[in-house]
């Protein structure tokens, strides 16, 4: 008795965290949609992990699948550790900063959902009320997203900017989590027996989700709900003639599937001019950018040219991209970007863990379909289990879409978690199971109930150590939008009591520079007390620049902000500032090869200190990688005005105005230039700044 209320306290944690991953979030927090995921997640698998073990002291029995697709899961799991333990920066590998997609513990996180999905959801009944409960929740997010298309400050929630926020994070992975929920309804039309009101609600909502679909005109959903919908439309009609063996006999056509297959090819082929018509109408503007899939190969050689066995190391794309990003990129205007995910989320996790992360995704997703297309089949040809249909088709679409874009928290955990539906269901047709009973034996009692303990030890452990860092993530968050710098001071102080990474610490070092230059900006009547504290602030910037860079020595953000300190702390006069500037840009252009900004701003340090000729060299190697950039122009024209070379100062100059003939700025500078009487000053370079 007391086991079958641990099971069902089981069940209802996992099933909870299955349903609720689309539409969870906290409002009126400063904690992101798909940070608030993995709080869900952590909480909801932890309680679940707890509530099983319990159950399987009173019962004596643990039950598995017999699956070689779940032990490949935790193959890659185990090479993401592996990887994670051999990165140059384990920390940043294991965790992140908070819990991050492409760490070791959010991988092992969402293998250990697969694994209890299939342990907890292994019978159809089970499996169908989880389906009953993806549909409930993805009709929720289909109404609420589009009440927001309408009313998007009245239903922001507080977290929510302009109509294309949304509870998925991204605005196209709300597109595929559209297309998702329009394939599940008409699975669920076209395989289970439904009374007729229930498939005319079926039937509207999968009108909802073409509607929401269109408005965000991904034409990777279109392919992906057009493709699915014909396979589901041809099997259909085939089984129909096969079955309606009599000529009298009445022949159901599969209409729902034909419409959804037309309309998808409809605004796949059409372009903008159909799918186009509803973003434009509604006014939505849709500006995501990721590097190509063929660039994202191309980091993904790079990275294996050096460390072919084990890669960079998880969750260090932006490192990565960094080093090996192609030249060509420069000549974009996203080339002072550092894009921490490539064109797809699963290419994004092979690049970073070498051949063995590559093979073990691999074999991974081979067995899957395998496993996948037999299980379906003999299934079918069986006549049971329509359940086992739906979970692999619907993992299957999940899965391709990670493949073709970084489709976040919610997509990717909901791909796991119903590929391990599919595992339990296929597993217990075929009675291939494990089941172990330990109370008989006092030696197989001893270690199954140790490690059990152990168990549930870990996951307490773990989840209370997630807590203390989620709860960093909402003082972060007050402190990036607190209006005075003692409030600000505050709450990241109270982040890093808590947490300590990188990014903490470059926003402590920028908040207590903001404070030295609102300090330095009195001048002459600077007080004992003034003095005193601009020193304490100086002392803060730089040392938490420096603790950042420590912390992360592989991200060139750290270190470019280390520079920029030094080099605002060098204007007040500060001995050795400026050479300590260039040593720290110099570093993040070690990091950042082909970066032209970190080029150009070692040529500023270098200037301001008296250093003419290797800040001409360095402004002339950002010219080189990136020949229209207009600081380095500007600054190779106040190079040559310091040297007097007005004629070289003003072709400069010209060459920059050329690029912005309407910039008022430049074009006073390019007139004071031919006319050397003038002492208009030259516009000042933007500097490249450091991202958070």
């Amino acid at each position: 008795m007391r086991s079958n209320i641990f099971d069902r306290l089981s069940f209802l944690s996992l099933f909870l965290v299955v349903v609720l991953l689309p539409l969870f979030s906290l409002p009126f927090t400063n904690i992101p949609v798909e940070i608030s995921k993995g709080l869900l997640l952590v909480l909801g698998l932890a309680a679940c992990v707890v509530f099983w073990a319990i159950a399987r002291f009173s019962d004596g029995k643990i039950v598995f699948p017999r699956s070689w697709l779940l032990m490949s899961g935790f193959g890659i799991a185990l090479v993401f550790l592996l990887s994670s333990l051999f990165s140059k920066n384990p920390q940043v590998s294991l965790f992140g900063t908070m819990f991050d997609i492409g760490s070791f513990w959010f991988i092992f996180s969402g293998f250990v959902l697969m694994l209890m999905s299939s342990v907890v959801f292994r019978t159809p009944q089970q499996a169908k009320t989880v389906l009953l409960g993806t549909i409930l929740s993805s009709a929720f997010v289909l109404i609420f997203q589009g009440a927001r298309l309408f009313m998007p400050t009245i239903l922001s929630l507080g977290i929510l900017a302009g109509k294309t926020g949304n509870v998925l994070g991204s605005w196209n992975a709300l597109g595929l989590f559209a297309g998702f929920s329009g394939l599940m309804f008409l699975l669920v039309i076209e395989f289970f027996p439904i009374s007729k009101i229930e498939k005319l609600l079926l039937e509207i909502f999968i009108l909802l989700s073409i509607l929401l679909a269109a408005s965000v005109n991904f034409s990777l959903v279109w392919v992906l709900l057009g493709v699915s919908g014909l396979i589901i439309f041809v099997y259909k009609v085939s089984t129909t003639f096969q079955e309606s063996g009599n000529e009298g006999e009445k022949r159901h056509f599969p209409m729902v599937s034909f419409v959804v297959v037309m309309i998808a090819l409809l605004f796949f082929m059409s372009g903008q001019i159909i799918g186009g018509f509803i973003p434009s109408r509604l006014q939505i503007s849709n500006t995501e950018v990721s590097p190509s899939l063929g660039a994202t190969m191309s980091i993904t050689k790079g990275v294996l040219a050096k460390y072919p066995v084990f890669g960079i190391g998880p969750n260090r794309f932006g490192e990565a991209w960094s080093m090996y990003k192609p030249a060509i990129i420069n000549n974009t205007q996203f080339w002072d970007v550092s894009f921490v995910s490539g064109s797809g989320l699963l290419p994004t996790l092979t690049a970073t863990t070498g051949y063995f992360g590559i093979l073990a995704w691999l074999i991974f997703f081979i067995l899957f379909l395998v496993i996948g297309v037999k299980s379906v089949f003999s299934s079918i040809k069986n006549g049971v289990n329509w359940e086992m249909l739906a979970f692999f088709v619907l993992s299957l679409y999940l899965f391709v879409s990670s493949f073709f874009y970084s489709t976040g928290t919610v997509i990717f955990l909901l791909s796991l978690a119903f590929t391990g539906v599919f595992i339990g269901l296929a597993a217990s047709s075929s009675n291939r199971e494990i089941s172990i009973s330990f109370l008989n034996d006092h030696r197989k009692s001893f270690f199954s109930i140790l490690v059990l303990i152990l168990l549930v030890i870990f996951s307490v452990a773990t989840s209370f150590k997630y807590i203390e860092r989620f709860t960093s993530v909402s003082y972060f968050g007050k402190a990036i939008s607190a209006s005075t710098e003692p409030v600000a001071e505050n709450y990241i102080n109270k982040a890093l009591s808590l947490y300590s990474n990188d990014l903490y610490l470059r926003t402590y070092s920028q908040i207590y520079l903001v404070k030295l230059n609102s300090i330095a900006s009195k001048g002459s009547t600077l007080s004992d007390a003034d003095k005193a504290d601009l020193q304490a602030s100086f002392d803060q910037s730089v040392n938490s620049a420096q603790m950042a860079a420590a912390y992360d020595p592989s991200n060139y953000l750290n270190f470019q902000l280390l520079g920029s300190v030094y080099q605002a702390v060098g204007s007040l006069g500060v001995k050795d500032a400026y050479s300590k500037a260039v040593l720290a840009y110099q570093t993040a252009s070690s990091l950042n090869p082909l970066n032209p900004g970190l080029k150009l701003a070692i040529a500023g340090a270098l200037f301001v200190d008296g250093k003419v000729k290797d800040a001409k060299d360095y402004a002339n190697e950002a010219l080189f990688l990136k020949q229209d950039y207009i600081d380095a122009l500007i600054t190779l024209s106040q190079i040559e005005k310091s040297e007097g070379n007005n004629s070289g100062a003003l072709s400069y100059a010209q060459a920059a105005l050329s690029l912005a003939p309407t910039d008022k700025n430049l074009i006073q500078y390019v007139n004071s230039l031919s006319n050397p009487a003038s002492t208009t000053p030259a516009p000042t370079p933007t500097p490249s700044k450091s991202k958070k």
